[in-house]
């Protein structure tokens, strides 16, 4: 009778210990996490910037703008005014022609084909890349917004009027023609003292 009940008084423990092993061998585990290495990495907030690769062109060539820091896949507007290039500083001289005198430098207006107002799409890291050709000179000043994050960004490109081949003018032309004209004139007065001296030598001769 006694066994029995110590038979029993054991079970029970077991049974009571067991309980809670088997509980917690029930609950789910969490999963392991993995990366997916043909995912981009997370998108991480930066600082919004806009860049130019080129600070100063010629007007007709091509530049390309780079964004960075802008949401991720959103929509960035773009736009651009254009100012006048800086004026020469006070107190330089002005420009002059061959003879002296002066040109007057007067600003020319350009009609723009290219356009002031454009979009860009970033990828999911928030960057996006595009080309602009300007079709005026001056200094323009892009301007870009992303449309949900609000951020913007700014950055100056200065577009230069293309080289002009220099004119042919009648100054540039009467300066040679006059140096070379008097260079024939002291070769033909040297040449007739030479054939005078050489003249009197003979007579000397002669003489003798």
């Amino acid at each position: 009778m006694r066994l029995t009940r110590i038979i029993m008084a054991l079970t029970v423990g077991l049974a009571v210990v067991a309980v809670p092993t088997a509980a917690g061998a029930a609950q789910p585990q969490p999963a392991p996490t993995t990366t997916d290495p043909t995912q981009p990495p997370p998108y991480t907030p930066v600082n919004p910037a806009l860049t130019v690769n080129r600070p100063t062109i010629f007007i007709g060539e091509t530049v390309v703008l780079t964004g960075t820091g802008f949401g991720p896949n959103e929509t960035v507007d773009i736009s651009v005014t254009v100012a006048p290039l800086a004026a020469p500083a006070g107190g330089q001289a002005p420009a002059r022609r061959s003879d002296g005198s002066t040109v007057a430098m007067a600003p020319v207006a350009y009609q723009a084909s290219a356009p002031l107002n454009f979009t860009a799409v970033t990828d999911a890291q928030g960057r996006f890349s595009r080309s602009y050709k300007p079709s005026v000179t001056g200094l323009l000043t892009f301007t870009a917004t992303g449309r949900e994050s609000g951020r913007t960004a700014t950055t100056e490109l200065r577009v230069l009027p293309k080289k002009q081949p220099l004119p042919v003018t009648g100054d540039s032309i009467g300066t040679p023609m006059k140096l070379g004209g008097g260079l024939v004139g002291a070769g033909a007065v040297m040449l007739l003292l030479t054939l005078a001296w050489r003249r009197r030598q003979r007579l000397g001769g002669a003489a003798h």
